[in-house]
């Protein structure tokens, strides 16, 4: 699960910035085929290995897709106050990260039922 963990929080560091960095670097406004040239490989490898660590741990598929969302809003709430200055402290977006907490709580602590 370790390694799971370790590969989706690097996937979707990689996601932000393929997708944000046309935001945060002028430079890259207009260089859509360069970013994702960058970004889309590392991203998409890092995304494979941990859904292949979770699924090899686990054995369910939704435990890979339901620990890899939680995971992502984690991330990208952090990446968005950093860069962006974007406040993750507003009632409806710290609702729904609660809410993507117990989903990773309820994915780590709950037995599998195979």
């Amino acid at each position: 699960m370790f390694w799971g963990i370790v590969f989706f929080t690097l996937g979707n560091i990689l996601a932000f910035f393929q997708f944000n960095a046309q935001f945060i670097w002028p430079w890259f406004k207009d260089k859509p085929l360069l970013t994702n040239a960058i970004f889309a490989i590392p991203m998409g490898m890092c995304f494979w290995y941990a859904v292949k660590h979770i699924v090899g741990e686990t054995g369910l598929l939704w435990t890979s897709k339901l620990v890899g969302f939680g995971v992502s809003n984690v991330i990208f709430a952090l990446l968005a106050y950093l860069f962006m200055k974007e406040s993750m402290f507003t009632y409806k977006t710290m609702t729904c990260m609660l809410l993507a907490g117990a989903i990773l709580m309820i994915q780590f602590s709950w037995p599998n039922p195979n």
